[in-house]
């Protein structure tokens, strides 16, 4: 398990999927500044007839619209980029389109279809010979699995994957795989374990100036110290420091965990009414970037709150039977047992069954399957 900070880790972090005119661009640049810069790029490559590059603006269009909340921007600008990769015989290119599809196909829930897509990006960025997408989409796949709550089956290649970032001294690559073995430890409450994996990821991201894994990094920390120690203030204070990074650089679904957090840590502390606001604020921004997972993960947490302050039992039941069917369709097991642990908690358990099968996509996750199958785009 990871232990200190390598020295192959303390090169300034860089954003691969920043490319041709957008190489330049910082992994700290701000979205907006992102998104403008790669319109007008994506503008003049059209214009001189380059395929190459239109696929490769086209790929920081894609990633800056997904960050910012802008989906359905998102979607046909990577698919415009996989067109024009594809027209231009660039396997990596290609593989880079597909990467940030199934990259959206994950926050926006259809995890089948994010399992696809990431798949078809690691085979074609092995035989482009890009290992940099090949790896992103391998850890796409690993973090898929872990938000799903499948450890036993990705815990190894999470290892994996850190081990080879750190060899190629890959520092923002080596932050997200501390913090993907973080998360798993402390869901199940190795707590020591996590707290010092995200203390090192956010060392690492320090050190590599790398503002938006230090400040996921910052909520870990926060997380836990909240959890372990009751630290409430400590953790408000983490927490505030990483909202400043997240605001800086327009990262709009890190704000929105950002807020949710919050609200855990104050139900923690029994400052319902509180709780119940930033739960209601982060339900609000999940919604409007089409995010599932947070939406549900916030409304869990605003009906615990509110049954805290008095709500009636039987509502709170409904509302939490609901949930688990959200859940049990996109396929989060470790989210679908919190709302049970909640039920038994608020002593409205145990719920009833209804069936519901997991894995089975949601309509939003059907309709991205649809829409996004690879041998459609033309």
């Amino acid at each position: 398990m990871a232990g200190q900070v390598s020295g192959a880790t303390r090169t300034k972090a860089s954003a691969p999927e920043y490319q041709g005119a957008l190489g330049s661009l910082s992994v700290n640049a701000s979205l907006p500044e992102v998104l403008a810069k790669g319109v007008e790029e994506l503008r003049a490559a059209e214009r001189a007839g380059d395929l190459a590059e239109v696929a490769r603006c086209g790929l920081a269009v894609a990633e800056a619209c997904r960050r910012l909340g802008r989906i359905e921007e998102s979607d046909r600008a990577w698919k415009a980029s996989y067109r024009a990769a594809r027209s231009a015989g660039h396997q990596g290119a290609m593989a880079w389109a597909l990467w940030s599809g199934g990259t959206l196909a994950r926050q926006r829930g259809a995890l089948r279809l994010a399992y696809r897509l990431l798949g078809l990006a690691a085979e074609m960025g092995e035989r482009g010979g890009d290992v940099v997408v090949r790896g992103y989409s391998l850890a796409g796949l690993a973090e898929t699995g872990r938000i799903q709550g499948d450890y036993e089956a990705v815990g190894r290649l999470h290892e994996q994957l850190l081990a080879e970032a750190r060899r190629r001294g890959e520092a923002r690559h080596t932050v997200w795989a501390l913090e993907g073995i973080a998360q798993m430890h402390r869901n199940t409450g190795d707590h020591d374990k996590a707290l010092a994996l995200f203390e090192e990821a956010a060392e690492t991201a320090s050190r590599a100036e790398d503002r938006r894994g230090w400040a996921w990094a910052l909520r870990g920390i926060a997380d836990v110290v909240s959890v372990r120690d009751g630290d409430v203030e400590r953790a408000l204070e983490l927490l505030s420091r990483a909202e400043e990074a997240c605001r800086e650089i327009r990262l709009a679904g890190a704000l929105a965990y950002n807020h949710k957090m919050r609200g855990n840590v104050l139900y923690r502390a029994g400052r319902y009414d509180q709780a119940r606001d930033l739960y209601a604020q982060a339900l609000e921004e999940f919604r409007g970037m089409e995010e599932p997972r947070g939406t549900a993960l916030a409304r869990l947490g605003l009906v615990k709150s509110e049954a805290r302050l008095g709500r009636d039992a039987g509502r709170t039941a409904a509302d939490l039977a609901e949930l688990r069917t959200t859940l049990d369709r996109i396929g989060l097991r470790h989210a679908r047992d919190m709302v049970d642990k909640a039920a038994a908690e608020l002593g409205v358990g145990p719920l009833p069954e209804d069936g519901a099968a997991a894995g089975i996509l949601p309509e939003v996750g059907e309709r991205a399957l649809r829409a996004a199958d690879v041998e459609a785009l033309r």
